[in-house]
């Protein structure tokens, strides 16, 4: 297992800097995803560690090796395409077996490896037929048991799951998770599917504009976005405009048109004053609703719109003129007639005041 530091790294195509001296290090072996919207970079600076392109500034490290200007196939780097990039005139095992061929092996080891690998990813039954004789779910394995049958120091992967329909998706996060974990294998992997990230990842950074906006854990990143832009990109939540009232040791009191309330930081390390301008972001199933005020951070308001799913029904909760997403497990309140007033509360630590 190795890990990966990337150092003061700056990409630019033209007059486009599509990467701004960035910062990130990768602990060995854990499975690190790249995330954002497209355009972010997150391809950009994949495709940098797999030495497709070559930065214009900073420093790649493989371990303690500079791997900045090294090309691709010096680097022993597993990469896996969006497109799967399989070869339609070679077998199964011919495509697996390329690399291998290409390092010029011998034909015994190859074809142990090779059985090896396709066994690893449940595909050694395939093995002589070609990639249209495929499902997309089998041609994505393939393609995975491609790139780990060269024994990769690290296993980078480009969006692959993308082609697949949802059902597929859902089974081969978890397969690619146990098979990262099996082969103890520093993983990148690059997606703009939150889902994705949260369920499979280790850790994650989230990009904007060439820029690292926070990285952290799914459950770091979730509930305590550190700016806005974080916050709506991952899940969905609630913003309400306020204004700072009091602000220490990372907790605040934040004022707002629908009521005060009291909350954590998203970025421990600002300090805004008193009296600036603040975001309080709260996610829809952060909320409780009862027909008697709660003790704290409670808002007066009634149901709206509301869609009824079975396990939980969402609500558009209207408060003071503002309109709230609320989430509620086990229903109990999707009957109620939209004349009746309610309370929505949520608890301190489920309300994150946002400063960017």
């Amino acid at each position: 297992m190795i890990s990966i530091r990337i150092q003061k790294l700056t990409k630019r195509f033209g007059a486009v800097v599509a990467l701004h001296d960035l910062d990130l290090v990768v602990g060995p072996g854990e499975l690190f995803f790249l995330l954002g919207p497209s355009g972010c970079g997150k391809t950009t600076l994949l495709r940098c560690m797999a030495g497709f392109y070559i930065p214009e500034e900073g420093r790649i490290f493989f371990g303690d090796e500079d791997v900045t200007q090294l090309a691709p196939h010096k680097r022993n780097t597993g990469m896996m395409f969006q497109s799967y990039a399989l070869w339609p005139h070679m077998t199964v095992a011919e495509n697996v077996a390329f690399g291998l061929e290409e390092r010029k092996l011998p034909r015994p080891e190859i074809r142990t490896k090779v059985g090896e690998a396709l066994e690893s990813v449940h595909m050694g039954a395939f093995a002589e037929r070609k990639p249209n004789q495929l499902s997309g779910g089998q041609q994505q394995r393939v393609a995975l048991a491609r790139a780990l049958v060269i024994r990769p120091r690290c296993l980078l992967l480009d969006e692959p799951l993308s082609n697949l329909d949802a059902r597929l998706r859902l089974e081969m996060r978890m397969e690619i998770r146990r098979i990262c974990k099996e082969f103890q294998l520093t993983t990148v992997y690059v997606t703009h599917d939150q889902k994705e990230a949260l369920s499979v990842s280790d850790r994650m950074a989230i990009l904007e504009s060439g820029r690292i906006l926070q990285v952290g854990t799914p459950q770091e990143v979730y509930r305590r976005p550190a700016s806005r832009v974080v916050a709506d990109f991952i899940g969905e939540t609630n913003f309400i405009a306020g204004r700072l009232l009091s602000c220490a040791k990372g907790q605040a009191r934040v004022a707002t048109d629908v009521g005060e309330f009291d909350g954590v930081l998203g970025d421990p390390a600002s300090q805004p004053a008193a009296g600036s301008a603040v975001t309080v972001s709260v996610r829809p199933e952060c909320w409780t609703l009862s027909g008697e005020r709660p003790a704290q951070n409670a808002i007066k308001g009634r149901i709206g719109k509301s869609t009824y799913l079975g396990e939980n029904a969402q609500y558009d909760f209207v408060s003071a003129g503002t309109t709230l997403k609320i989430l509620e497990l086990n229903p109990r309140f999707v009957d109620r007639s939209d004349r009746d007033e309610f309370f929505a509360g949520v608890r301190p630590e489920d309300v994150v005041v946002l400063t960017g």
